[in-house]
This record gives C-alpha cells, structure tokens and sequence, in this order.
C-alpha cells in the first residue's frame, strides 16, 4: 500500500531549532529509504517534505513516522493519505 505523508510545520519554531537536528533526520530518512519503506521523497514549493511511503497499513506508517527526530521533537508532523490505483482506465474498455 502506498501511504502519502505531507510535513507541517508545527508553529513557533525557528529555522535554529531544526539546525541541530536535520543532519539526524536525514540519515533516519536514507535509512528508511534503503529499507524500500520510503519510496519517493520530495520538497514542495514551502521546502516541506512530501514522501511516498510503501507499508502494510497507514497504523504502521503512523508507527514509523513517530521514531522521526524532528516528529520526536514536537517540531513537524505529517498528515497522511491512502493512495489507491487509478481505475479509470477500465473506462475504455466497457
């Protein structure tokens, strides 16, 4: 299953209190990335994270996204969406 997590910000926090940890974060991520768990990551147009995760359940994507060490810390969380198949193809046929 594939499980879209978008990053917010959690208000009142400065660019210096994510300095110290975004070097963390971003080995927590690459390992999770080798893993096969995040399959796609991307910033949007604010510099938030946009990743594409692949995981049995949105329950255990939850589960992951809590060990994050900017989430651990109360300054990002994410909000997340079930990504089904397209289906509209079948539409060409019938």
């Amino acid at each position: 299953m594939k499980i879209l997590a978008i990053e917010k910000d959690i208000k009142g926090f400065n660019s210096e209190d994510f300095k110290q940890l975004l070097k963390e974060e971003a080995k927590h991520v690459w390992k999770l990335y080798e893993q096969g768990i995040i399959r796609e990551i991307y910033f949007n147009q604010h510099h938030n994270a946009i990743l594409v995760f692949e995981e049995n359940s949105l329950e255990a994507t939850l589960k992951i996204t809590q060990e994050f060490p900017l989430v651990k810390n109360k300054l990002i969380e994410f909000e997340f969406m079930e990504l089904n198949p397209y289906s509209g193809f079948k539409r060409l046929f019938i």
